[in-house]
């Protein structure tokens, strides 16, 4: 779907939309008009596609980086009804289809000049190495993963996460958009030739936008339905990665055993010091008795055992020698 000269026309398209008549059928011609009535969105739209649509001098193509940046300024900026209503309008007809396939002007903002589609793999690897581009793909990958077990088809179970996260796409290398003018069928705009034994890899890259349920239901929901469906949860916070998950037990296990260390280590010193300080006391206990002067009254004192012991123990050698005294008298 080659539009490098039928784009020309947007620009012009743009600002007539605001003053044509709905026709009850062309519900993204409506779309165009509630966002040029809304000054900030007719604005930055009429930005993004002049930007779109103007040649470098002296060449018939684009400038796609100013393209994209403007193309980002105005999901940015823009509220999603007016943006995302632009971009996610229901169609019965082809002529509805084709003015929402051109809403973000396919020959500038991903198209190249020689209509040559890229490998998909080369351009998520391209997209790889640009932060901002990284980081949307990580997102719609996340928030449009398809999970058969949820009534919405996404395994977030959120329609309005999945939508934003196409839309973040948009401005990027790897800008998705829809393939005719007849469906809402929507894809990225490479191939899979030449991707060798990567070749599943490949196709599992372009199912995704493809053969996604939950981006389906997504964008059929909001063509019903007109806004974006209310999430009863914010989105979650970002966790941390697999390795980091696994390693906050072992931290965990590692602080517990340093503080029982720690604790035991304490344990030991306060009962060493304890025990010190009883040895210290019985020590004095012992000697302090010993430390006085000694007397005859304390020698025969109660307190004082082994004066009684020393007395008692000298009596026996004066009796010995007493009875040897006598016998040798006897022999006489």
């Amino acid at each position: 779907y080659d539009d490098s000269l039928v784009d020309i026309r947007m620009a012009s398209l743009v600002a007539a939309s605001s003053f044509m008549q709905p026709d009850g059928e062309n519900q993204c011609l409506k779309a165009a008009q509630d966002c040029g009535l809304y000054e900030k969105c007719g604005s930055l739209r009429s930005e993004y596609v002049l930007a779109c649509t103007k040649p470098l001098p002296g060449t018939s193509r684009c400038n796609q980086y100013k393209c994209h940046r403007a193309l980002k300024r105005f999901l940015e900026r823009v509220p999603e009804e007016y943006s995302l209503g632009v971009l996610f309008c229901p169609c019965s007809n082809t002529l509805c289809g084709e003015r929402r396939r051109k809403t973000i002007v396919p020959s500038c903002s991903y198209q190249d000049a020689e209509g040559q589609q890229p490998n998909c793999l080369h351009q998520q690897s391209f997209c790889r190495r640009d932060d901002l581009c990284r980081s949307r793909l990580a997102d719609f990958l996340s928030n449009c993963y398809p999970s058969h077990h949820k009534a919405s088809g996404c395994l977030k179970d959120s329609t309005g996460l999945c939508l934003r996260a196409y839309a973040g796409l948009i401005g990027t290398m790897m800008t998705p958009n829809y393939i005719s003018n007849s469906s809402a069928d929507v894809s990225l705009w490479c191939n899979c030739e030449g991707s060798g034994n990567q070749w599943q890899e490949c196709l599992r890259l372009q199912h995704l936008f493809t053969h996604n349920v939950c981006l389906r239901n997504s964008i059929t929901w909001m063509g019903g339905s007109g806004s974006l469906p209310s999430d009863p949860t914010q989105p979650p916070g970002p966790r941390p990665s697999p390795l980091v998950q696994e390693d906050k037990p072992l931290i965990r296990n590692h602080v517990h055993e340093l503080s029982n260390d720690v604790e035991s280590e304490e344990e030991e010193e306060q009962t060493e010091t304890a025990e010190a300080e009883e040895d210290k006391h019985d020590q004095f206990d012992v000697i302090q008795p010993y430390l006085g002067k000694s007397t005859i009254s304390n020698l025969g004192s109660s307190g004082n055992g082994g004066a009684k012991s020393l007395t008692a123990n000298s009596k026996k050698p004066v009796l010995l020698l007493l009875l040897l005294l006598t016998s040798a008298l006897s022999w006489v």
